[in-house]
């Protein structure tokens, strides 16, 4: 059975339907790009994220046709849904699921790429914007519309420095999804954890520093600097702190009460609650939602999930992770769907050429200050490495490299914020500025995404996967302050042969191999302190009757 397109556009049109028929479309939308990414999953270039694109297209093309381009709220990309419904799930599973030995044997470097690289991606592209402002206008000449704008922004440098600040901020948040659907979490561990835990820290960073930069003037002083760092800081640690503590939080209260003896729906449902509570705290509180619900997933994965029964342990597990599968499919089509949206190009139609060199040079400076900051903290990182096993290869970095260049919901979202009013906006700057920022979605997503798969598979040959560095094994070899199962508080320590070392002291091991020894003291304070109360794995196990 099917719908005449006229019957479509009557239905459309009908103001009292459209939440439940956008609703209906969505969700058919959503299961139609499940079925077809799993067909595709075997292709050499398509990917989920790009399937789900080219959907949101496809259907919003449909769409402007049968109504005339007169239905534009279905399509309208709305920034509350995205930061309070779909992106909460997303990070939650990523802090929930991610392998934390490897995520914290390599947390230094993750927070050099995430933090330091964002900081450099964002000072190139900052600066960049506002260097550049006078060859737009040499090449916009004719347009007096936008040659107003640019000479305003020319005359008036703070004001100029502002948006470009802003801008920099909402281009430097990546989106490492395509790449991370064609990484191998078990053939290449470093290279997924340093994506991975990359592109969650610069999801924070960029929305912490968007957030900062609001709040300060457009001049910028001294003070104005150190005001900026401090919130910068304070922003950063109230928000882990948080997730921490709202997950301690839920482990001891599961623990104590026992709730699987009677339900195991209950206990379910409040490790679903909490994880979400951390969350709006955060936002309640005016901090990052993302560090906040990052952490609370580390901290639940590490105690709360060994606390509750075990047919709940597999039912979280998988519930967690297929809301962030839905979250994830149903944002990019909810992206390509807004790409189309006719109010924005309606704005920017007599200039077609303006939001072209807008989006041009913006792309440049975002591919430019991705390769600034990628290979920059890579030499630092190589430089502070001695052993070769633990350097990033050159091939390595170009995979890292490639994965921050799609840009995604998260830079949407923040131009939408900055340049719209409840989405809408009727002055040409803003919607060029928003325009822009959907063209470098759409052209990343889909052009780099088409790559990624045969790019990843040409930079990481099997021979090169088998040899990463910071693995458990090559780490148990070399390290004995990580050796499985060995006694590290005797004075000698067995490595491999028979031969026997003394074990350095205390101090010697901190300043040689800094984050094994944090590691290595902090597992002894976690199985004398805090396992016993919060409960989790390992040698301090949750009480048996719980199981039963």
């Amino acid at each position: 059975m099917s719908l005449k397109l006229d019957s479509v556009s009557t239905l459309l049109n009908e103001p009292d339907a459209a939440p439940v028929h956008s609703v209906t479309l969505f969700v058919a939308l959503v299961s139609a790009c499940i079925v077809i990414g799993h067909l595709l999953q075997k292709t050499r270039w398509m990917n989920q994220s790009v399937t789900a694109l080219a959907f949101g297209l496809c259907t919003a093309t449909v769409i402007i046709l049968t109504t005339n381009g007169k239905i534009s709220d279905i399509l309208l990309f709305d920034e509350d849904l995205f930061f309070i419904c779909l992106l909460p799930p997303i990070i939650f599973n990523a802090g929930f699921q991610v392998k934390k030995k490897q995520f914290f044997q390599n947390f230094i470097i993750i927070n050099l790429f995430g933090v330091v690289g964002t900081l450099i991606s964002f000072g190139i592209i900052s600066i960049g914007i506002s260097q550049s402002q006078g060859l737009l206008c040499y090449f916009l000449f004719g347009n007096k519309i936008l040659i107003i704008i640019f000479m305003c922004w020319w005359s008036c440098p703070g004001f100029a420095c502002y948006l470009a600040r802003s801008l920099g901020a909402i281009l430097s948040a990546t989106d490492t999804v395509c790449t991370l659907q064609v990484l191998n979490q078990e053939d290449t561990p470093l290279l997924y954890s340093l994506v991975f835990g990359e592109g969650v820290v610069n999801d924070a960073t960029s929305i912490v520093l968007f957030n900062a930069i609001q709040k300060f003037s457009v001049h910028v002083t001294p003070d104005t600097v150190m005001q900026f760092t401090g919130s910068f800081l304070y922003l950063f640690s109230l928000s882990t702190l948080l997730g921490i503590a709202v997950g301690l939080m839920s482990a001891y209260i599961i623990r104590k009460l026992y709730f699987g003896r009677h339900s195991t729906d209950r206990e379910v449902a409040l490790m679903i609650l909490m994880a979400y509570l951390s969350y709006v705290m955060a936002d309640l509180f005016q901090l990052s939602g993302i560090l906040t619900v990052f952490f609370c997933g580390i901290v639940m994965s590490h105690y709360t999930w060994h606390n509750i029964t075990e047919s709940s342990r597999v039912t979280t597990k998988h519930t967690f992770a297929t809301l962030s599968f839905i979250s994830e499919t149903f944002i990019f089509l909810y992206v390509g769907m807004d790409a189309l949206d006719m109010e924005k190009w309606k704005i920017v139609k007599g200039s077609p050429g303006t939001s072209v060199a807008v989006s041009s040079t913006l792309l440049g400076l975002v591919l430019v200050g991705r390769a600034a900051s990628v290979f920059s903290v890579s030499f630092l990182s190589n430089l502070a490495n001695d052993s070769p096993i633990d350097k990033i290869g050159f091939k390595q970095q170009v995979t890292i490299w490639w994965a921050g260049l799609m840009r995604g919901a998260v830079s949407v979202a923040l131009a939408y914020n900055k340049f719209t009013s409840s989405g809408h906006t009727q002055r040409p700057k803003n919607a060029i500025m928003i325009t822009s920022t959907i063209t470098i979605v759409l052209f990343s997503n889909v052009v780099f995404g088409l790559l990624t798969k045969p790019l990843v598979r040409l930079m990481l040959q099997p021979r090169e996967e088998s040899s990463e560095i910071s693995s458990p094994k090559s780490s148990s070899a070399l390290l004995p302050l990580l050796a499985n199962g060995q006694d590290l508080a005797s004075e000698l320590d067995s490595v491999g042969g028979g031969i026997s070392i003394r074990r350095p002291s205390s101090l010697t091991m901190l300043i040689t191999k800094p984050t094994s020894t944090v590691h290595y003291y902090w597992r002894k304070f976690d199985n004398a302190v805090m396992r016993p109360i919060f409960g989790g794995g390992g040698e301090e196990s949750p009480p048996n009757d719980i199981l039963h």
